[in-house]
Formats: C-alpha cells, sequence, structure tokens
C-alpha cells in the first residue's frame, strides 16, 4: 500500500520530467538546427559576396583595354579602308603583343560589316583573322552603343570567354569597326576548387556557363523556351554543347535568395545549402554557391536538444530538491512541535503524580509506555537517580536490545555499557564515552545532535531535562532523508562540473575567435602591402607616360587610368585603417589645435570637386578651438564631404560648427535623397553603401565604418539626422580647448617650381632599392626623364654587389620590406661599404607611427606607396638641397 502511494505521488513529477525533456529535447533540437542554419547561409553569403567582388574585380582588369585600343589611330585607319597583306601583317603583331602584355585569350579587330581583320591568334590554326562575327551579340551591342558584352563559346577556338568589345569611330563619330578582347575565366574556377562548397555563375536563361566541379557546368537550372532556344542557337552562345537540366530536391522551401536542396542531378549526397546573389554589372548573371550543410548541422542540432533536455532536467531537479527540502523542514519542525508537548505533557504528570508514573510505567507490560507508542521515534525518560522509567517500542527496534534487558529501574549506565559494546558510541576509549554522557544527564543540559550507526542508519537525537530531574531522549530515523541530500548534493555537483565546462568551452572558444582576429589583421596588412606594390609601379608608369602624350584624347585616357589607380588606392588605404584600428596599432595625438584652418582647408579642397558637379559648398569660418587628433579629425570630415558631394544630385553642401557645453559639433549638411531610419544604422558597417550616387564615383562602403572606428577611439560621439528626400547632416562632438594654450602654426613650405634645367635633381646619381622589378623599372624611367642618371634599380642583394667606394650615389630610394632584409638594416651595410652616409628616402607600403618618427629622427626622407610623382620629386629636392 505504501508503495502504491509513493508510486501515485511521484508519478506525475516522473511524467512531467520525462515529457518536459522530450518536448525541451525537440524544441532545441530544431532551434539549433535553425540556428546553425542562419549561420552557415551568413557564413555563404559573405563567401559569396567575395566571390562576386574577385570576379568583378577580374573583369574590370580588361575592361580599360578595349577603350585604349579603340583610340589608336592604326586601328582606325585599317578599319577605315582595305587592308594589304603587310598593314595585316603589322596589325597581327601589334595585338599579339597587346595581349601577350594583358595576358588575355585573344584580342581581335573587327570591321563594320563583321570580319576580322586581325587577331592575336594569327598564327594558331584556328585564327580568328578572315572570320566572321557580325552576328555575335558583342559585336552588334558595340556597333550600335559603343560597347558591349557576351559570354560564350568562341566559334572558331572553341573555347569559352568572355568577350568584350569597343566601338572605333571615325572623325564625324561614324561607326567604323570593332575591337574585341576575350578573357577566359578557368582559372577564376580553379580558385574556387579550394572553396567549401560549389561556386556556379548562371545566364538570364538560367544556363551554368560557370563551375566548379565540371558535371554542373551547362546544365539548365530551369526549362527553356522557345524564344531563349532560338537566342541560343543564333548567336551560337554555347555552340554544339548539349545544355542538360538539373534537378533538384527540396525539403525546406526557400527563404529569399537561401534554399535547402538535394541535388539529384547530378547525384550528391545530403542536404545542401543554396545562396544565390545577382551580378547586374554582368549582364543578369547570377552567381550561386551550394555548401554540405548536413555535417555542421546534425551536431549542433544535437548539442541544442541536449542542452535544452539538461536545462529542463536541472530545473526540475532543483523544483524537487527544493520540494524536498521544504518537506523535511516541515516534518522536522512538526515532529519537534509533537516532541515539546509531549514532553510537556509528560513533565507535568511527573511533577504532579510521580509515583503514579512509576507504577503506571511498572504496570505497563514491563515498562512499555502506551502513551508514547503513537510516536514515530524512540523515545526513552529516566529518573534523576538515572534510571530507565519509561520507553516504547520503537526504542527497542532501532536498537534491537535483547528480551528482558530493558526493564524500569534498570540504571542508563548499563545501556550506554551495552551499546559501547556493540560499537554505538563511536570511536574512542569506551568508560570516557560513557562518563561523559552520564556527564551530560547529570547536568540536565537540552542537547541536539546526529549519530550514524554501522548498518547506516542515521539518527536525530534530541535530550530534553525535566523540571523536577530526569532526562526525556528521543530518537528519530533520518536515513531516508540523508540519503536525498546526498543525492541532491551529488547532482548539484554534477551540474557545477558541467557548468565549469561549459565555461572553459567558452573561454576557449573566445581566445580562438580573438587569435582568428589577429591572424584576420595580419593577413589584411600583408595583402594590402603585396597590393601596393604594383599600383605604385603602376603610378609611376603613367607618370613617366603622360609627358610623352601629346594628343588631348590620349591624355585623357591617362587621366582615366590615374582616376581608377586613385579609386583603388583609396578603397586599399580604407582597409589598411580598418586593420589597423581593429588591431589597435594606429597611434594617436591628442592636442589642442584651432578649427578654422583645418576646416578652411577642406572648404576650398572639396569645393572645386563640388563645384565640378555643379554643387554650391558653404563654409562658416569659426574662432573655436578643440583637442583632438587633427589628422584623424580631418579623416572623418573627409569622409562627411566626400559623400555629401557623392550623393548630393543637386543644391547646397554646408560645413559648419555649433556649439554644446564643453564640446563643439562639427556638421556637414547636404541635400542628397536622404536616408531611411532603417538604414542610419546599416550604413557605418563595411561594404555598405546607397544605390544613389553618382554611377562613375560609388564609394566602396568603407569611409563611415572608418569613420565610427575612428571616432570610438578618440572618444568622439558620432551622429546622423536625416530624412528620405529632404537630405542629411552628419556631425562629429568634439571637446573644445582654450586657444591660449594653441602653438603658432609653422611657415608653410613654398610651393613646388617646374622643373628646370638647374633643378637639383638634373644630373644626379639616384640607387633604386626594391624587391620588386616592376617599382625598380618604374621609378628609373621615372627619375631618367626628370634628368637624373640611375645606374642602379634592382633588389637588395645586387645593391650589396654594386656597393664599393668611390660608386655612392647622391641619393637612395629604399623600400623597407624586402624578404629576410629590412631597408634601414640594408642601408647600414651599404653606407660602410660607400664610406659614406648618402641622403635617403624610404618609399615603402608601411603607414606604421613607429617608422615615421624613427625616419624623422633620422633625418630620412618618408613616403607612403602608392607614390604621387610631384611628391617625389619635391622630397628629392628637397633632401638634395639640405644635404648640399
Amino acid at each position: 500500500m505504501r508503495r502504491e502511494w509513493r508510486l501515485r505521488r511521484w508519478l506525475p513529477a516522473l511524467l512531467l520530467a520525462v515529457g518536459g525533456t522530450v518536448l525541451f529535447a525537440t524544441l532545441g533540437h530544431g532551434w539549433g538546427e535553425r540556428r546553425e542554419l542562419a549561420r552557415q547561409a551568413q557564413q555563404s553569403r559573405q563567401q559569396l559576396a567575395l566571390h562576386a567582388r574577385a570576379l568583378e574585380q577580374l573583369v574590370d582588369r580588361y575592361r580599360a583595354l578595349p577603350q585604349v585600343l579603340a583610340l589608336d589611330p592604326e586601328l582606325r585607319a585599317a578599319v577605315s579602308g582595305p587592308v594589304d597583306a603587310a598593314v595585316r601583317q603589322r596589325l597581327n603583331l601589334r595585338l599579339e603583343e597587346a595581349n601577350r602584355t594583358a595576358q588575355a585569350s585573344t584580342l581581335t579587330l573587327i570591321d563594320a560589316r563583321g570580319t576580322a581583320v586581325a587577331a592575336s591568334n594569327w598564327r594558331e590554326p584556328g585564327s580568328n583573322v578572315g572570320e566572321h562575327y557580325g552576328f555575335r551579340p558583342y559585336v552588334r551591342q558595340a556597333l550600335a552603343e559603343g560597347q558591349g558584352r557576351f559570354y560564350g563559346i568562341g566559334v572558331t577556338t572553341g573555347v569559352p570567354g568572355y568577350f568584350l568589345s569597343e566601338l572605333i569611330r571615325g572623325d564625324g563619330g561614324e561607326p567604323l569597326g570593332v575591337v574585341v578582347i576575350k578573357i577566359q575565366l578557368s582559372a577564376l574556377e580553379r580558385e574556387w576548387l579550394r572553396v567549401d562548397g560549389t561556386v556556379l555563375v548562371s545566364d538570364r536563361h538560367g544556363v551554368v556557363f560557370l563551375a566548379s566541379q565540371d558535371d554542373w557546368r551547362y546544365r539548365t537550372l530551369q526549362p527553356l523556351g522557345e524564344d531563349a532556344l532560338r537566342e541560343l542557337e543564333a548567336t551560337r552562345q554555347y555552340g554544339t554543347q548539349p545544355l542538360r537540366p538539373m534537378s533538384v530536391q527540396r525539403p525546406r522551401a526557400p527563404d529569399g535568395d537561401t534554399a535547402l536542396v538535394r541535388p539529384l542531378t547530378p547525384a550528391r549526397a545530403g542536404d545542401w545549402l543554396w545562396i544565390r546573389a545577382p551580378l547586374p554589372r554582368e549582364q543578369d548573371w547570377t552567381l550561386h554557391l551550394l555548401r554540405d550543410v548536413s555535417a555542421p548541422i546534425a551536431p549542433a542540432a544535437r548539442q541544442a536538444a541536449t542542452a535544452a533536455a539538461l536545462l529542463w532536467l536541472a530545473l526540475v531537479l532543483l523544483v524537487l530538491f527544493v520540494q524536498q527540502r521544504q518537506r523535511i523542514a516541515a516534518l522536522r519542525q512538526r515532529n519537534r512541535a509533537e516532541l515539546e508537548a509531549l514532553v510537556q505533557q509528560h513533565a507535568h504528570e511527573l511533577r504532579t503524580a510521580r509515583d503514579g508514573v512509576i507504577e503506571a510505567a511498572q504496570l505497563a507490560d514491563g515498562g512499555l509506555s502506551r502513551q508514547l507508542e503513537h510516536l514515530p521515534q524512540g523515545v526513552v525518560i529516566i529518573d534523576a537517580e538515572l534510571r530507565l522509567v519509561a520507553w516504547n517500542r520503537r526504542y527497542l527496534e532501532l536498537f534491537r536490545f535483547p528480551p528482558g534487558f530493558i526493564h524500569v529501574g534498570r540504571p542508563i549506565e548499563d545501556v550506554f555499557r551495552f551499546n559501547a559494546e556493540r560499537g554505538l558510541l563511536g570511536p574512542g576509549p569506551v568508560e570516557d564515552a560513557i562518563q561523559r554522557r552520564l556527564d551530560h544527564l547529570r547536568g540536565g543540559k537540552p542537547h541536539a545532535r546526529e549519530s550514524e550507526k554501522q548498518d547506516g542508519t542515521v539518527l536525530e537525537i534530541r535530550g530534553t531535562p525535566l523540571p523536577d530531574g530526569g532526562f526525556v531522549t528521543s530518537y528519530a530515523d533520518i536515513t531516508g532523508y540523508k540519503n536525498t541530500a546526498r543525492e541532491l548534493r551529488s547532482l548539484a555537483d554534477a551540474l557545477e562540473q558541467r557548468i565549469a565546462e561549459r565555461t572553459a568551452d567558452l573561454d576557449q572558444a573566445r581566445r580562438e575567435a580573438e587569435q582568428a582576429n589577429r591572424y584576420k589583421t595580419r593577413f589584411v596588412a600583408a595583402a594590402v602591402h603585396d597590393l601596393l606594390q604594383p599600383l605604385n609601379a603602376a603610378r609611376m608608369f603613367l607618370s613617366a607616360l603622360r609627358s610623352r602624350l601629346p594628343a588631348d584624347d590620349r591624355r585623357e585616357v591617362a587621366d582615366h587610368v590615374e582616376a581608377a589607380l586613385n579609386a583603388q588606392d583609396a578603397v586599399l588605404t580604407s582597409l589598411l585603417d580598418i586593420s589597423r584600428l581593429e588591431a589597435g596599432t594606429l597611434q594617436v595625438d591628442i592636442r589642442p589645435f584651432a578649427l578654422d584652418p583645418l576646416l578652411d582647408a577642406l572648404a576650398r579642397e572639396f569645393g572645386i570637386l563640388a563645384a565640378s558637379r555643379g554643387l554650391d559648398l558653404a563654409y562658416v569660418p569659426t574662432r573655436l578651438a578643440v583637442r583632438s587628433d587633427e589628422a584623424l579629425l580631418r579623416r572623418i570630415l573627409q569622409n562627411f564631404l566626400s559623400n555629401a558631394v557623392r550623393y548630393t544630385r543637386r543644391g547646397r553642401i554646408v560645413l559648419g560648427c555649433r556649439r554644446d557645453g564643453d564640446h563643439v559639433r562639427i556638421e556637414v549638411h547636404d541635400q542628397g535623397p536622404g536616408i531611411p531610419e532603417r538604414l542610419q544604422r546599416e550604413i557605418f558597417e563595411e561594404f555598405r553603401r546607397l544605390d544613389d550616387g553618382h554611377g562613375d564615383d560609388r564609394g566602396a562602403g568603407l569611409g563611415l565604418a572608418i569613420v565610427e572606428r575612428i571616432g570610438r577611439l578618440l572618444g568622439h560621439r558620432i551622429g546622423l539626422r536625416s530624412q528620405p528626400g529632404q537630405g542629411s547632416a552628419f556631425w562629429v562632438s568634439v571637446p573644445l580647448a582654450d586657444a591660449a594654450t594653441i602653438p603658432p602654426p609653422a611657415p608653410s613650405p613654398p610651393a613646388e617650381s617646374a622643373p628646370q634645367d638647374d633643378s637639383p635633381l638634373h644630373g644626379c646619381v639616384a640607387w633604386c632599392i626594391d624587391d620588386d622589378p616592376r617599382v625598380c623599372e618604374a621609378t628609373r624611367t621615372l627619375l631618367q626623364r626628370w634628368g637624373c642618371v640611375v645606374p642602379f634599380a634592382g633588389g637588395p642583394q645586387g645593391a650589396l654587389a654594386g656597393a664599393a667606394p668611390g660608386r655612392t650615389p647622391q641619393i637612395v630610394l629604399l623600400d623597407v620590406r624586402m624578404g629576410e632584409i629590412d631597408g634601414p638594416t640594408l642601408y647600414g651595410e651599404l653606407c660602410a661599404r660607400w664610406r659614406q652616409e648618402p641622403p635617403v628616402i624610404l618609399v615603402t607600403a608601411e603607414r606604421e607611427e613607429a617608422l615615421q618618427r624613427d625616419a624623422a629622427e633620422r633625418g630620412w626622407g618618408f613616403l607612403s606607396k602608392p607614390v604621387r610623382a610631384p611628391a617625389l620629386r619635391a622630397l628629392m629636392s628637397q633632401m638634395l638641397l639640405r644635404h648640399r
């Protein structure tokens, strides 16, 4: 009966625990699966964005070449009239050399009738020369619109590629022909092989023409209609290549650009995450990424289910533990109250009728007291002479006395000695233990303690003295409560251990994330350094080329190239700044300075740019002084003004400031399209930009991200107020400073004069030391145009081999980072061999503040790559004059 009662009592809790565990595990499994799928989708979108930028950058590298060739007089003359064999041969060689320099697939010159006049592959059996390509879209587009783009399989060569075409116009603007460059994208497909997943590119008909795995290529994502089939047949876009359908099973419906699929043709095992991203710049191309997410989703879902189930079990156990503690406390309180009431009752009876109690005890079956039988505890009563007076049956059951041993009048000392012989009084001398208990009874002090028997039974012992002498002792069996407490304590220890393990795992994950962030920062810095090397060479080649272009149209092309280099330089500089801000290596020089010179210089600088776009930039002068880093504050305001000019179509831009307590708010107001409130926080993230800028001046989406990080570094608040259709106002709050503490401004350096024959550079002997041969050749060309003599332009080993007494140059242009040796160390070894210390200018992609300070302390020049030719010429002249 008692077992059935316990079963009915614990059955609801058991069912609740089991049912809740199953429910929480199911919910946790689903939540973990969705969370991991969302994380995988986010990573895939970031990876897809990187692939999209890589594809666009690869195509952008070749866009300018057809434009430049379309301006070539020789090519224009060739498509204007008949071409004889000698002219055709010269054109073939010209295109072959240009194609070898550009490292493209094919360059082809096509007349207005669509016939190839010359081609770079004229030596090959499948030459384009003489073939008719008038039916190709890139020819028709160029003749109709001026430019053309088309991806397809070559009609003559059978090799797929991306065709970029440019119209050749006559003096009157009439179309004369088309110059076409063909780019092979197979190298990009090989790069995709290292990607976790499958990368695809499909056209507007849903035909996959680029793929990281061959069995995905030339498959259709959707059935082709009759119009699409006729167009593909007319343009012969994919030649005779069969277009096979792709079939997938969708366990989960697509969500925007994301879907969970199971590929059937071509067959792939498991669930795959399918992410799409359009490429609007490339004729409605779509970039796809498929990743097998079966492996990461299952463990994450199981881990979430386990965590949810453990959380529920812990909650259930905690509730049970609290309930058990409350039940035990209530039981103890009730037992204590009952025992105290019983003791008081018997004490009263002993005081009023002691003889009657003793007589009743003698008549109650040899000492058993019927008044004590209802108590669950064992109870024994002794008189003032420490002799047994009364007891109950529970007392005999607990200690298992032999029959007849317990009787009225027996000294309690005999009972203690009997228990001591059975080991119930604990370790130590037996007589000492007995004497301690007798002294305690004689003292008449109440006591409460716990005692554990050899069989594991735990007794709670409570003693209470009687008013006229004697003692009442109760023995309660609390073994079950002790066992329950130990089990709950063990469970709590196990939970604490699991919490500690999870905390350690989280700490390890945090350390790994911090380590990965440091690796990423160093990687970005190294990558930007390597990218700045060819950019620096290109800028120097362009400076040397500009003076050799007498025609205005050729100089306009050079201006376009320089604008592209400036844009690339700005993007790389922004990436480097972000990496330095994240790594915490950017040095800050906070000091007081006058605000008006900085704002006036910015107003004049951006006023010219604003005027060129039909905008009015107004500036409100100020007499305030602020405390900040002037260079970094200038970067913030430059980004504000650059965005204002970029996104304002017409109207006015205002630069000014207003006081705000002990701060000043520098504000830039524009009359642009405004920014919706939902996007006002996102634009401060990397690569976030609006689509309302000028088509030829869209930023990379890094300016405001740099502004936000510089603001955090300087402790300046950055803010924005904007309403769609009414314009925007960006502001930065800077603390005010006392104008009296500002040092006087340094005198402005004299303006650079035009190059003269008596320039300090005329006849100057200069060495250029760099580990990049392109930089060395570009620097040599530029210096020779300025009248310098450049006997050496090469790497560090060649410089050490050529250095000797009597061969000391007048100035040295030196890179810092050159493999195993750095520039300053190499300069010391060279000076030891020259036995002189010529002036040196560090020309480097490193932008560390410490390196610049070290160069200034040694009296060296310092220029950051990519180097602008006027800045290099001015610094070289200054160094030579100072050295003389």
